[in-house]
């Protein structure tokens, strides 16, 4: 789907590109020092679609786009995934419908709370 013509045509003309992330979403601000950030989605529109060094800087957190000031990565960080909750990879818990609808036997064990 991608971005309206006007922002394609705003983002010609009065913007520049200062990067791309793995997604392959685009990176804009205004050129001559304006101070306008955005973003044209590779795809469908979707928020979640967006790191998180890029989300700072969309949100002037940072002042340096990643593509400039790449920050520090921590060996213990996962990549970043966007929302996949609504497709094939979203997370299923065992015995859901969607997860197969197999859940573990009763073990029996259970006994309900009665009031003296």
């Amino acid at each position: 789907m991608g971005a309206t013509i006007g922002t394609r045509l705003y983002s010609w003309w009065k913007g520049e590109q200062v990067g791309k992330d793995d997604f392959g979403n685009a990176y804009y601000r205004e050129k001559d020092g304006g101070t306008r950030r955005w973003v044209i989605f590779a795809g469908q529109p979707e928020a979640s679609k967006v790191p998180p060094e890029w989300h700072a800087w969309l949100h002037r957190t940072v002042d340096a786009p990643p593509s400039e000031s790449a920050p520090r990565r921590h060996a213990w960080e996962k990549e970043h995934l966007p929302n996949l909750t609504g497709t094939d990879n979203a997370w299923h818990p065992p015995g859901s419908l969607m997860g197969g609808g197999q859940r573990k036997a009763a073990t029996g064990d259970y006994e309900p709370w009665t009031p003296d």
